[in-house]
């Protein structure tokens, strides 16, 4: 059975998944690196290390933030 969720404020179905779902099943579909993101899960942070663990139900909130590397420092900026 397909899980309904909340991705940063945005309702999102994921049609390919069964119930349960984790945490982490919801980073690998959203194609995201697990090591470059982090989670909030229904207001609370999520450790990476619980991921594997954390079973998620219908309506669950996700507030996910991927970090970006980057950016050259201009010398014009000094």
């Amino acid at each position: 059975m397909p899980i309904n969720l909340v991705v940063n404020g945005q309702p999102r179905l994921f049609e390919s998944l069964s119930q349960p779902v984790t945490l982490e099943q919801i980073i690998v579909e959203l194609g995201l690196k697990g090591d470059r993101v982090a989670v909030e899960h229904n207001g609370n942070i999520a450790p990476r290390t619980s991921w594997t663990e954390t079973v998620l139900d219908g309506g669950d909130r996700l507030e996910v933030v991927h970090f970006v590397g980057g950016g050259a420092v201009d010398p014009r900026a000094r």
